[in-house]
C-alpha cells in the first residue's frame, strides 16, 4: 500500500466517512447532506483528532464566511508595539518574556551573540533532534482523541488505547480490526500517516 496522507478535516455521519479535505469543502458537503442523513455528523480537525462545531445556517457563502480561520503568527503587529530595537520584525522575530533561573541567564550571557541568539540555537537544535518524535506523538494523540469520540464504547477500546500508546502497531491493528471500516481506516491514517509501511500491508 502506498504512503497515506491525512487531509486537514474530516466529517463522519455515524460510522461512515462523509467528506475529507479543507474545512470549507467539508462544511459544504455537510450542508448538502443535511436532511438526507439520519446519523449525527461530527467534524474533526485531523491535526488534533478533536471535533469542532460549525454554523451551517444560511447560504454556502455565508457558511464558509463564518468558518474559523487558521491561526497564524502575527510578528509585525506584535513587534510594532515594542520599542524600536526590540526583536527583528522583518525577520519574524518577536519579543516574548522568558523566565529562567539566574544560573541560566549567566550561562546565556556568556554565549556568542548573547542570550537571544543562544536561545534560538537551542530551540532549533531541539526541533531538529526531537522533530520526528514530536510528530509521532502528535499523530498518536490525534488518533486517540478521534477514537475516543468515535469508538470509545466499542469492544477492545481500552486495550487498543494501550497498544497505541505502546506503539505496538500489530496488536493495535488487530484490536481495532472489528470496528467499522471508515473509523478503523481513519484511525490508522491519523496514527501512522508518517510511516511508510501500512498496517494492513
Amino acid at each position: 500500500m502506498t504512503e497515506m496522507s491525512v487531509p486537514p478535516f474530516s466529517a463522519f455521519a455515524g460510522p461512515k466517512l462523509l467528506a475529507s479535505g479543507p474545512l470549507a469543502e467539508v462544511a459544504i458537503a455537510i450542508k448538502i447532506a443535511t436532511g438526507a442523513i439520519a446519523d449525527p455528523i461530527v467534524i474533526f480537525d485531523n491535526a488534533t483528532g478533536k471535533s469542532l462545531d460549525i454554523d451551517l445556517r444560511g447560504s454556502h457563502r455565508e457558511v464558509v464566511a463564518r468558518l474559523p480561520q487558521p491561526s497564524t503568527p502575527e510578528p509585525a503587529t506584535e513587534a510594532s508595539t515594542e520599542p524600536r530595537g526590540r526583536g527583528r520584525p522583518k525577520l519574524g522575530v518577536v519579543a516574548r518574556e522568558v523566565t529562567l533561573l539566574p544560573r541560566h541567564w549567566e550561562w546565556l550571557g556568556t554565549q556568542p551573540g548573547g542570550a537571544s541568539v543562544a536561545l534560538r540555537k537551542l530551540v532549533e537544535e531541539a526541533r531538529r533532534v526531537h522533530g520526528d518524535r514530536d510528530r509521532l506523538r502528535a499523530a498518536r494523540d490525534a488518533a486517540y482523541h478521534f477514537m475516543s469520540t468515535m469508538a470509545g464504547d466499542r469492544p477492545g477500546f481500552e486495550e487498543a488505547s494501550r497498544a497505541l500508546f505502546a506503539d505496538d502497531r500489530r496488536r493495535f491493528a488487530g484490536l481495532i480490526a472489528p470496528w467499522p471500516e471508515d473509523i478503523r481506516d481513519h484511525i490508522i491514517k491519523l496514527a501512522f500517516s508518517d510511516r511508510a509501511e501500512s498496517t494492513s500491508a
